[in-house]
């Protein structure tokens, strides 16, 4: 038995596409995004201790809906990778039942995913926040890309299937040759099947406001959609599916 800390779940319908998920999301994070809209996830205390038995409970009791909605199992965060033994636990005890595991990380902790853990994930979302290390780090504070980058190569060399995930924010992460990077890093991973350009929104703000923490995007609006439609083609224009 393996104990962990979740912050919360649910179970949504096409949170990461066709499909009914159970999505866990586990305490703890290490990057602190600016653009993040869940920052009660940061610490681990945030999150409520618990057991890969009871978590894997949960999962069950709604293993015949998921199953026959065509869905599967997300454990995302904070950053599940800080809790790499719980997730490995999970992962393998939900793919042993038949369900379709979903691991959605920064990649930033990719190496503390071992083999074992990444025999039980059927898809990987990966979080690319930016394709310069300078732009990465002023999105992250503490973060360096280059672990992110060499955990998406190790998937790819694996034949683990990566939806990338592009968080687009005017200002921070829309410069054209920031985009034009996160478009051929993915472009250039073979086991990549889709790009989902996530508009940066502020539906976390009053998060921030509870917790007594500055949210250092307060002022900044959402990208219109000329910005989005210009983002998305620079994708598409790499060969890849784009969402």
């Amino acid at each position: 038995m393996t104990t962990g800390a979740v912050h919360s779940y649910d179970v949504s319908i096409g949170v990461d596409g066709p499909g009914t998920r159970f999505v866990a999301f586990l305490a703890g994070c290490p990057l602190r995004c600016q653009f993040c809209h869940s920052p009660d996830t940061w610490f681990r205390r945030a999150g409520t201790p618990t057991t890969d038995d009871a978590l894997v409970a949960q999962v069950l009791r709604y293993q015949r809906f998921i199953s026959v909605a065509g869905g599967g199992v997300t454990l995302s965060g904070g950053e599940p990778l800080m809790q790499p033994y719980f997730v490995r636990a999970v992962l393998r005890r939900c793919h042993d039942a038949g369900l379709r595991t979903a691991l959605d990380t920064s990649g930033f902790l990719g190496a503390r995913a071992d083999d074992a853990l990444l025999d039980a994930t059927d898809l990987v979302l990966l979080d690319i926040k930016s394709s310069d290390p300078l732009t990465y780090r002023r999105v992250t504070r503490t973060g360096r890309l280059d672990p992110t980058l060499r955990f998406a190569r190790r998937l790819a060399d694996r034949g683990t299937p990566i939806w990338v995930r592009f968080v687009l924010v005017p200002g921070l992460t829309d410069a054209e040759s920031n985009v034009a990077g996160v478009a051929e890093v993915a472009a250039g991973l073979p086991t990549v099947q889709r790009v989902d350009v996530l508009p940066f929104h502020r539906l976390g703000a009053h998060k921030y406001a509870e917790l007594g923490l500055e949210f250092p995007l307060a002022a900044t609006a959402p990208p219109d959609d000329a910005l989005l439609d210009r983002v998305r083609g620079q994708f598409r224009d790499h060969g890849l599916t784009v969402y």
